[in-house]
């Protein structure tokens, strides 16, 4: 992303001057406050939504030379989105749906998505009858079925207990060790963004830009016993200042007159 900037239709400054740049195989958290403008950031990445001002360009897999893989891009959204009229195994292919083709070899994909994820044997559930940890599960395995090049997620697990998030940052990391997708991960938590990364792009208030880009330096593969490791502690306490600078340095958010 280069010169990014974002402004609604209200009138709105969502985003300053962004310039960005993702490697292949990151691990990328958008860390910032509510209403930074990590979301809108998030859509333009993904294409949902254009800049008003600026240049995005992605190099996916057809850069590799595989021109059926172009664009290839797997979003999970804060909320599950799955549709409460079709199984487990139906909202996994749904992409596959929307493409005009369901056969075997999608059925199978879909399967082993939910196995990756912890839900084999649930394919014929429904998702009211599913926990919120689940749910998220599911929208997670559809997002990977197709195998995309970038994935990004908007706060996925921001609505969950500590334990089910705790969880599934465990899995998405185990996920992400095995396939080494490029992941763009929204979140306002310092904890989890320096568990799970390795780099962090520290956004200010509204109108939102990229205030510190930081290298996460802590070892891989990430073990559960790091969260109470001192290395973890010293991380995160110095994210939290770069945040707490970011959220300083802003001007104050535009209030209705």
């Amino acid at each position: 992303m280069h010169g990014i900037c974002k402004r609604f239709g209200s009138g709105v400054a969502a985003l300053d001057p962004i310039d960005l740049d993702i490697d292949r195989g990151e691990f990328l958290s958008l860390l910032g406050p509510s209403g930074c403008g990590k979301t809108t950031l998030l859509r333009i990445i993904a294409g949902l939504s254009e800049p008003s001002a600026g240049q995005r360009r992605l190099a996916l897999a057809a850069a590799r030379g595989d021109p059926a893989a172009r664009g290839r891009i797997g979003f999970v959204f804060q909320d599950p989105t799955l549709m409460p009229w079709s199984t487990v195994l139906g909202n996994v292919l749904l992409p596959f749906r929307l493409a005009g083709r369901v056969g075997a070899a999608e059925r199978e994909r879909a399967a082993a998505e939910l196995e990756a994820v912890g839900l084999a044997g649930f394919e014929r559930a429904y998702p009211r009858q599913l926990s919120g940890g689940m749910r998220m599960r599911v929208s997670i395995a559809r997002a990977l079925v197709t195998d995309p090049d970038l994935l990004l997620l908007d706060e996925p697990f921001a609505a969950l207990d500590e334990i089910t998030r705790m969880a599934l940052n465990d899995d998405l990391l185990r996920l992400w060790e095995s396939r080494r997708a490029t992941v763009v991960f929204v979140t306002h938590s310092v904890f989890e963004s320096v568990y799970l990364s390795t780099r962090i792009a520290v956004m200010t208030a509204r109108p939102g830009h990229i205030a510190a880009d930081l290298v996460v330096g802590l070892p891989q593969p990430r073990e559960r016993g790091l969260r109470t490791a001192p290395e973890y502690a010293a991380v995160c306490a110095a994210v939290s200042v770069h945040l707490g600078r970011a959220m300083a340095s802003a001007a104050e958010p535009d209030t209705p007159p």
